[in-house]
């Protein structure tokens, strides 16, 4: 008996990773006959698992049920789902860190001890960075989800960050979890053109529109498009800069959303970027790296300068061949 059903969880293991599996490779995989097997499947539906024979090819197939049954993972499957539930636990998503916990606690229930090892070394060894973003409602994300996939127009309440607000009519192509934030990457049917949304400001309405046909996104990458509108986006100070380096050395050196690039021979590029303040945007250009020249705005000049300047006082200056002191940097030549 023990035997027995020691090969049903072994089958069940082989039904769960693969979509189609023929009698005679599961006879082989078992070491039992291809009549052992079709006994085997009907004892998994008798005991709730909807095991399907396969239309057109002589096999099984494992599909959904109206509950979920339990599911086999390997080690290396069991350490994954254990460190991607502790990490769901603090993700943007309100509400979801209960759950995730949740289901982390039942799975480290049942892991062998070398395993639950694995997952507490990991948990106890790392440490979660910076600051959570806003959070959004699972119940809006399913939503916007629903809309993508169906292909079906959303209308929304959204707050800019102004706190502006507006009622907005889209065709939603993709959701995008970039930078601590929820994006909604949408055609808008009334201004006629392709904006992004962040999720935590908008409020779906119910039920969801009209069937739409779907857009591709400038460039065909909806990643790349929403990096590319982050940079240049709402910011109150904007410049494009002259890049002392090639194009590809540059984008090297740029955080998501910082910046876009455009080359303009083999050792200079353009820089276009923005920032809320001046002081921030010169920053920004420094911190990359490399040789760079301004011409404009004069915001940005000024802040440049005023850095230089700071940078030059932070400095000691070589010693005075009359005093030996250092001079600057809070000492004066010559005193004492």
């Amino acid at each position: 008996m023990a035997r027995s059903s020691a090969r049903l969880l072994q089958l069940l293991s082989l039904l769960q990773s693969h979509r189609h599996r023929s009698g005679a490779e599961l006879a082989d995989r078992l070491g039992v006959t291809v009549r052992t097997v079709r006994r085997d499947v009907d004892r998994l539906r008798e005991l709730g698992y909807p095991v399907h024979a396969s239309q057109g090819r002589a096999g099984y197939r494992l599909g959904a049920g109206a509950s979920l049954p339990p599911l086999l993972l390997d080690d290396d499957e069991a350490v994954a789902v254990a460190i991607g539930l502790r990490t769901a636990a603090a993700s943007a998503v309100t509400g979801i860190d209960e759950t995730a916990l949740g289901a982390l606690a039942k799975l480290e229930q049942v892991l062998p001890a070398r395993l639950r090892h694995r997952v507490a070394a990991v948990q106890h060894a790392t440490v979660r960075a910076g600051h959570p973003g806003p959070t959004v409602g699972p119940d809006v994300l399913a939503t916007i989800s629903a809309a993508c996939y169906q292909r079906e127009r959303l209308r929304f309440d959204y707050t800019d960050h102004h706190g502006g607000q507006s009622t907005r009519l889209v065709e939603p192509h993709t959701l995008v979890s970039f930078a601590r934030h929820w994006y909604l990457l949408a055609w808008d049917t009334g201004r006629a053109d392709w904006r992004c949304f962040r999720v935590d400001r908008l409020r779906p309405w119910t039920p969801a529109g009209p069937r739409f046909v779907r857009r591709e996104p400038p460039g065909g990458d909806a990643v790349a498009y929403l990096a590319r509108q982050l940079s240049v986006g709402p910011w109150a100070v904007r410049a494009s800069v002259t890049m002392h380096a090639p194009a590809s050395v540059v984008a090297e050196r740029l955080w998501p959303g910082m910046g876009t690039v455009q080359a303009v021979d083999a050792t200079r590029c353009l820089l276009h970027l923005g920032a809320d303040t001046p002081t921030d945007l010169a920053w920004m250009v420094v911190v990359i790296g490399v040789d760079f020249t301004l011409t404009g705005p004069p915001e940005l000049v000024d802040a440049v300068r005023a850095l230089s300047d700071r940078c030059r006082r932070a400095v000691p200056r070589p010693p005075n061949p009359t005093t030996g002191r250092l001079d600057g940097a809070g000492l004066v030549g010559g005193a004492g």
